[in-house]
């Protein structure tokens, strides 16, 4: 570096000199200047990737951003596990169906299949701080609000409104975790924030289904700790640094060409299919099963939706360390097995005790194909698109969260509970054997210097 710069202050000194003063053309060739500013411009970026390898290097947890996102994913299963063990008495104090009932989740996710491309574009616009704020405010509101009315249609208008800020807390918490970290890093922090969601799903449900011994209303008031959180993250929520999209439309064209591609479809159909399962058969499904077969308590299907989330905790955890030995698309692979035996076990088991066991199983497929579905989606972009990219995801996983409800308690109606883990078990089967084999045989995926000649043309 001081040769460089010696030899910039050696030509500056002698530049007037070596002009001509019939031709006042530098003597120093462009082309000289040229490599100076090359080797310049190589040292920089040497200095800018080690301070970018070093932070990276350094204990995510101390971030206050990353301590913000986890507060805020810790949150984010009030939307459906802290109501799930509530539908029963939602039923009944309303006088509804269970598919009238089911509305209550399938309504919250609905407006968010539509809307989240808008909100990754917005979060790639504006910045991810701006849309994390706004939406963790309209989610503790609306969620609140719920609590004081005593309309099933203006419950349902409030969970949609809730839904659409919950897709913006989804789509900016995931997007700041992929935009700070890379690797086997990225999968460390996706793991521990799927954790933390997965956490929240284990003791939203004991507490949505003891408060609702009170009130079926009573459970809506626990949104209100949103709040205080997102004042909190106004002082000290920091904006990552990325290039800033500004091109409206054209940015979802190019965003939507880019992950076109066989892995990004997978990828998605993955998500959606997982939600499909999950809030279908286990979140929908399995407390109607249990309380009408087993005469089981609100609080008491609280619990055993719990075991299945305290184990997704546990192997979300550890989500970085089995991406050291499998990639991705063998960790998602594994997960979708995990599914099938878990369905399978709730079809077999006999009690609840080993319905609960079946759903433990069900759990660590969460725990590893989850964070390996977004660890994935944010390879295949850069940071300006990735955004795009995850609300693309997150438009995926609502329509299966939406779809499912509705879908698995229809068709319950007609063929009982039984069958629908049996089939749910074989779908999760093929699925498994077909990612394995995408994982396998490989196929083409989009690469950054691909995006790069999108946006060009």
């Amino acid at each position: 570096m001081r040769q460089v710069a010696a030899r910039e202050q050696l030509v500056q000194t002698l530049k007037p000199v070596l002009m001509d003063d019939a031709n006042p053309c530098p003597l120093v060739s462009s082309t000289e200047e040229e490599h100076q500013t090359e080797v310049r411009n190589s040292m920089t970026s040497t200095t800018t990737d080690s301070d970018t390898a070093a932070s990276n290097s350094t204990s995510p947890w101390r971030s206050p951003t990353i301590q913000i996102v986890l507060a805020t994913t810790l949150l984010a299963p009030l939307g459906v596990p802290l109501i799930s063990p509530t539908l029963p008495a939602f039923r009944d104090a309303f006088g509804i169906t269970d598919a009238q009932a089911s509305l209550l989740i399938s309504t919250y996710f609905l407006v968010g299949i539509v809307l989240s491309p808008f909100i990754g574009m917005l979060a790639d616009r504006i910045g991810r701080r701006t849309v994390l704020i706004a939406s963790l405010v309209v989610f503790s509101l609306s969620g609140g609000a719920i609590a004081f009315v005593p309309s099933y249609e203006v419950v349902l208008a409030l969970r949609l409104i809730g839904g659409t800020a919950a897709a913006g807390i989804f789509i900016t918490t995931v997007t700041l975790i992929g935009d700070s970290f890379e690797g086997t890093q990225r999968n460390r922090v996706l793991g521990m924030n799927n954790a933390v969601l997965s956490a929240g799903a284990a003791l939203f449900p004991i507490v949505g289904g003891a408060l609702a011994t009170v009130s079926w209303n009573v459970p809506y008031f626990v949104y209100l700790a949103g709040l205080p959180l997102s004042l909190y993250a106004v002082r000290h929520l920091e904006e990552p640094k990325h290039v800033r999209d500004s091109q409206g439309i054209a940015y979802l064209r190019r965003a939507v060409r880019v992950l076109s591609g066989t892995d990004a479809l997978v990828l998605y159909g993955a998500a959606c299919m997982t939600e499909l399962l999950l809030f279908g058969a286990v979140v929908t499904i399995l407390p109607f099963l249990l309380a009408g077969d087993f005469g089981m308590s609100a609080l008491s299907i609280g619990i055993v939706l719990a075991f299945s989330e305290v184990a997704s905790v546990v192997v979300s955890a550890k989500n970085g360390w089995f991406a050291r030995y499998l990639s991705n698309y063998g960790l998602i692979a594994v997960g979708f097995a995990c599914y099938a035996i878990g369905l399978f076990g709730a079809w077999l088991a006999p009690t609840p005790a080993t319905i609960t066991l079946a759903m433990v199983v069900f759990g660590v497929g969460l725990g590893l194909s989850m964070p390996a579905v977004d660890a994935a989606i944010s390879d295949l972009v850069s940071a300006g698109l990735r955004g795009g990219a995850l609300s693309l995801r997150n438009s995926t996983t609502f329509l299966g969260r939406a779809a499912g409800p509705v879908l698995f308690a229809s068709i319950a109606a007609t063929t009982g509970y039984y069958p629908l883990f049996v089939a749910s078990a074989v779908v999760a089967s093929a699925v498994a054997l077909f990612v394995l084999s995408m994982g396998l045989f490989g196929t083409h995926r989009v690469t950054h210097t691909e995006e790069a000649d999108v946006n060009v043309r």
